[in-house]
């Protein structure tokens, strides 16, 4: 099985980290991703949309996201009126990997009224998917969740047709393995962002936890279901033949994808990334 790589441009300037959109196209990576925080320590935060609308103008072929972004905090009519507009930007290049942001962001530690629970953030983020899917079909809708209820909007326009005739922009779910709840509401869209239940990093999940979660996916969505992505993310190894064996391994268990992220700013420095980038993925 093939394995689409991406990167992340998690550190530098505004206008570095749209640069490194271009250099990733140009030099053979499938998808580029920026992130989506506020007030996270240590980190300089430029805001997605404006990073991922500029990227979208200036490349042509390479998919376009961020990890992840964070919807509890995000009004999500809103959200998804800036994912159309890029998405048109890009001429239908956009996904959506979405969570529950991280929990120390300022955004939500520091602003009275944000959801800090993880009861409430979860309930916030049922009610954006909801908005989510139903706003994409162009049509008025109703939504009654546990936050929010909509009655009779309509988003226009919809976003770019895919190849496989669906037209809503893809969303992949951060889904903790091997949470039923959590992999559940996963399964109900286009992909997930595998998530290991409990303390492991993205780094330690193995060929044999992607199998268990493949298996796991085949068991619980229906047999005539679209594709289905399964997208991991961490640091891929230094040595270019140690990551191209990581890499092979990883699709022969299942993962459609794997979007090196570098998260360290000791080391992650802009130059080291637009080095890392212009290496190019591990050769499949």
């Amino acid at each position: 099985m093939t394995m689409r790589l991406g990167c992340v441009g998690s550190f530098g300037t505004a206008r570095q980290v749209v640069d490194m959109a271009v250099v990733a196209e140009e030099h053979g990576w499938d998808g580029y991703f920026t992130w989506d925080g506020v007030d996270v320590e240590g980190m300089d935060a430029w805001d997605p949309w404006a990073v991922l609308a500029a990227a979208a103008v200036r490349t042509e072929r390479i998919t376009l996201g961020a990890l992840v972004f964070a919807l509890p905090r995000r009004r999500p009519w809103v959200f998804a009126k800036q994912a159309v507009t890029v998405d048109h930007l890009a001429g239908g290049r956009l996904v959506l990997p979405v969570g529950f942001g991280v929990p120390t962001d300022g955004a939500v530690t520091a602003v009275s009224g944000e959801a800090t629970t993880l009861r409430e953030r979860a309930e916030r983020f049922d009610d954006a998917l909801a908005v989510l899917e139903a706003s994409f079909a162009g049509e008025p809708f109703d939504v009654e969740g546990h936050h929010l209820r909509v009655e009779g909007l309509r988003l226009q326009p919809p976003p770019v047709a895919r190849p496989d005739g669906r037209t809503r922009i893809p969303v992949w779910v951060v889904g903790a393995f091997p949470s039923e709840r959590s992999m559940g509401r996963a399964a109900r869209f286009d992909g997930v962002v595998v998530q290991h239940r409990g303390e492991r990093a993205m780094d330690d999940l193995d060929p044999q936890d992607v199998a268990e979660v493949v298996t796991w996916l085949r068991e619980h969505r229906p047999a005539d279901a679209p594709p289905y992505e399964v997208v991991l993310h961490g640091e891929l190894p230094a040595d270019p033949g140690a990551a191209r064996e990581r890499v092979a391994a990883l699709a022969e268990a299942g993962a459609t994808w794997f979007v090196d992220a570098l998260w360290d700013p000791a080391t992650a420095t802009p130059e080291a990334l637009l080095a890392r980038i212009r290496q190019g993925p591990p050769v499949r």
